[in-house]
């Protein structure tokens, strides 16, 4: 199944999410997008890539909920700081 496929729309509807999918630029028919919810979803997903920067994080060496939530609190403080 695509990333763009009307399958994963009509999956997401039934579950009560509104999808915010970019329409594939080869698409004949373009689907609607809501452009304010897909800049807040950018900035999440941005979010993500920069934490994934850090090796402990991406791999999850951490074993414990604990000890994985405090490096990603630690990887934010300094993403946060670098910025």
């Amino acid at each position: 199944m695509g990333y763009d496929a009307q399958q994963l729309r009509q999956e997401l509807a039934f579950r009560g999410t509104a999808s915010v999918i970019p329409t594939n630029p080869t698409r004949k028919q373009p689907w609607p997008i809501d452009l304010e919810t897909y800049k807040e979803r950018n900035l999440v997903e941005r979010m993500f890539n920069r934490l994934k920067d850090f090796r402990r994080i991406a791999t999850r060496y951490d074993k414990l909920a604990s000890n994985f939530a405090s490096a990603i609190a630690l990887a934010a403080i300094i993403i946060w700081w670098a910025d």
